[in-house]
C-alpha cells in the first residue's frame, strides 16, 4: 500500500467524528478512499503509530491499520 492508492475498508470501524454524523456513532465499511499518508516517522526520528494508515474521503481523513483496508 502506498500513497495515492484506492482502497476500501473491509472491517466494521465505528467512527464519532464523520462530518454529516457528528457525536453519532458512523460505521466506515464499505466506504472507498485513497491513501493520503503512511506515518513511519515524525521530525526526521522513526515512529510506530497505532493507525499508521491515514485514508482520505470525500468529506475527511481518518486512520486505520493496515489490515482494516484492501486495494482496489
Amino acid at each position: 500500500m502506498q500513497q495515492g492508492d484506492r482502497v476500501r475498508v473491509c472491517e466494521s470501524v465505528i467512527v464519532y467524528t464523520h462530518p454529516e454524523h457528528r457525536g453519532e456513532p458512523y460505521d466506515l465499511k464499505g466506504q472507498d478512499g485513497e491513501v493520503f499518508a503512511i506515518l513511519s516517522d515524525w521530525k526526521g526520528r522513526p515512529i510506530s503509530p497505532t493507525l499508521p494508515v491515514v485514508v482520505k474521503f470525500a468529506r475527511g481523513r481518518f486512520h486505520f491499520r493496515a489490515e482494516e483496508l484492501e486495494s482496489l
